[in-house]
């Protein structure tokens, strides 16, 4: 008959022991902010590629999808010359995703079924903490620069003539994960203005920077904040004249659309992926003819621990969390 010390000795060494296996476990997968999904190993605050090479996904079809901020029946012509392009170099077909949400588009990645994407720069921080997302390359100048501003729009005889004026009134944001639509103003008018929504102004929401910017040319909205490179586009393709709104803020430069890989991708195919942004050729193209209106002409690498520094901070302003939901 068993000593019922030893028993109880031996059940603690047990528990003990798998305390033990955890911390091992914690200690080699280091994940900061990440989903529990994804380890850290390098500090560079991506998901890792897999240990495993059985773990690589290599799929016959790859599917790519830009940020929700306009039509995206507009943007797959947009991006056909490109994805032709990466049909060559990756030696895969390759099919546009059309979002109709950065929740969707987060979603899509998380599972599986979205392997090459441009996420908008308030989303980015979320696909990479929730879905894996490598983010590697911004869209640059020809002169390498890059970025956009959050401006507060209002339109000619609205009787708003500063951001007080938006006090007792309402002001249409895009989405909850927007950086321009959403986060950057919060933080700023909380810390600069002393103004909160609800509070001090209702607060809308219209899904998306093209139809904020319409709603204020329309009058639907007193005040949208939008970023302007999407105002410059629009302005461009004549689906608004630049006198039909007024801005009354603008803030700090942020950088635009980030653009990245799940990742799990098989290392040759991640390889030839970043090889299709940074050796495709603008010139002639429907990239270069719809991106040009707001000055972009080339693929800049970019790090996502360096960029995204001043969008991590808002976040934090905001005290937005990363958790999956």
């Amino acid at each position: 008959m068993l000593n019922k010390n030893f028993l109880t000795s031996a059940a603690l060494a047990v528990v003990m022991s798998g305390f033990g296996m955890a911390a091992q476990a914690q200690e080699d997968c280091p994940r900061g902010t990440l989903d529990a999904r994804y380890c850290d190993r390098n500090g560079d605050l991506l998901a890792d590629a897999p240990t495993d090479a059985a773990d690589f996904v290599n799929p016959d079809t790859l599917i790519f999808a830009y940020t929700p901020v306009e039509d995206p029946a507009v943007y797959k012509a947009v991006w056909s010359d490109f994805l032709t392009y990466m049909e060559e170099v990756t030696g895969k077909k390759v099919i546009f995703f059309p979002v109709q949400s950065n929740a969707a588009q987060i979603e899509a990645m998380r599972s599986g079924r979205l392997h090459i994407a441009g996420f908008n720069t308030g989303s980015n921080p979320l696909a990479v903490n929730c879905a894996g997302f490598n983010p590697f390359t911004i869209m640059a100048s020809l002169d390498g620069n890059f970025g956009y501003e959050m401006e507060i729009l209002t339109y000619p005889g609205s009787g708003i003539e500063k951001v007080e004026d938006i006090k007792g009134g309402t002001l249409a944001f895009t989405s909850p994960t927007s950086n321009s639509g959403f986060k950057a103003p919060s933080a700023i008018l909380k810390g600069d203005f002393d103004m909160l929504p609800d509070r001090d102004f209702e607060p809308v929401y219209s899904g998306k920077h093209d139809n904020s910017i319409l709603g204020v040319a329309n009058h639907d909205y007193p005040a949208a904040s939008i970023a302007n490179s999407v105002l410059s586009r629009m302005i461009s393709r004549g689906v608004i004249k630049a006198e039909d709104v007024k801005s009354i803020y603008k803030s700090q430069t942020f950088p635009t659309t980030g653009f990245g890989i799940a990742h799990n991708l098989d290392p040759e195919l991640a390889a030839n992926i970043r090889k299709t942004f940074f050796t495709f050729d603008w010139k002639g193209t429907s990239l270069q003819a719809e991106f040009e209106k707001s000055n972009e002409g080339q693929f800049l690498e970019m790090t996502y621990q360096e960029f995204w520094d001043v969008i991590r901070k808002i976040d934090a302003a905001n005290d937005v969390s990363y958790a999956c939901q």
